[in-house]
């Protein structure tokens, strides 16, 4: 029997505009529609960022919940929010030495909606959008927080890492201190080193050094920024992992073309199986995952 590959889709994400691609799902309706759409496609789970109606960033759990009602009246796909937030909107706080900071509190509010699994960056870390640096604090103390918050919730972390000091910090430290449970669940971010410091370009070494870091009984996917997105994903597949098409990173599918989320699923699961792997189920993606199934 066929490997089964989950396949992951961020359609809107937290940065990018519709000005960059019209194609950009960002309010609930229309985010709904294209998860549906992803769905039909192959996809099985769906990470989504919420939008304010002016399109900017938030993590407001009545958006969350409008866009989770709406989404589980289309389909059975695993739902998963946002706690990485954006960089602008009800996120982005204004310091007096002129640098920006995205707010805890309300990344935090993302858990509030009833997601099944939502995204942990358990680190700190300075992104670099519009001529702004912004930083995006995790610390130590916020972490447990986080992942209290989690446990508390009943919803299964998935670990955002960028460079293998995420894996083995503290990520690693919550896991020993209980705060999660084997298969741990892992999105390995590659390509995204011009906007986030600490990241790491894709190369095919450095993918196989992050997967030979995760601990045991871990599932891991991968996610690419632009040119990268393809040669990381089938590198993943090969590699026994799981695939993420994130259209905020990549949001033109040809030289000039815009892309919609829809046509990177597609193309994922061309992939999928002409490598003789099949994709999952939403139902065999939570089996997979250590998810309860749906009522």
């Amino acid at each position: 029997m066929a490997r089964k590959v989950i396949v992951t889709i961020a359609p809107t994400g937290g940065m990018a505009k519709k000005s960059q691609n019209p194609h950009l799902p960002t309010q609930p309706e229309e985010i709904a529609e294209s998860i549906y759409r992803c769905y039909q496609a192959g996809a099985s789970v769906a990470a989504i960022h919420a939008r304010r109606p002016d399109d900017e960033a938030t993590c407001n759990p009545d958006i969350y919940s409008e866009i989770n009602r709406l989404v589980r009246e289309r389909c059975d796909i695993v739902i998963n929010n946002s706690t990485g937030g954006g960089v602008d909107g009800d996120l982005l706080i204004e310091r007096s030495d002129g640098m920006f900071e995205i707010d805890f509190e309300e990344r935090i509010k993302g858990l509030d909606a009833g997601a099944e699994t939502a995204t942990f960056d358990g680190f700190t870390v300075t992104a670099s959008f519009g001529g702004r640096e912004i930083i995006n604090p995790t610390t130590p103390s916020q972490c447990d927080r986080l992942a209290a918050r989690f446990k508390e919730r009943g919803i299964k972390p998935e670990w955002e890492v960028f460079n293998p000091a995420h894996i083995v910090q503290d990520m690693m430290r919550l896991i020993k201190a209980g705060f999660d449970k084997p298969p741990y669940y892992v999105n390995i971010v590659l390509g995204a080193e011009r906007g986030f410091q600490g990241a790491m370009p894709y190369t095919p070494e450095n993918l196989t050094m992050m997967v030979n870091l995760l601990p045991p009984e871990s599932i891991f996917c991968v996610s690419a920024i632009g040119q990268a997105q393809v040669p990381a994903t089938t590198q993943a597949l090969l590699l026994g992992g799981h695939v993420r098409d994130r259209l905020e990173d990549n949001l033109m599918y040809d030289k000039g073309q815009p892309s919609t989320i829809e046509q990177q699923v597609e193309r994922q699961v061309r992939i999928i199986r002409e490598l003789g792997l099949e994709v999952a189920t939403p139902a065999e993606a939570r089996e997979m995952l250590g998810l309860a199934p749906l009522a």
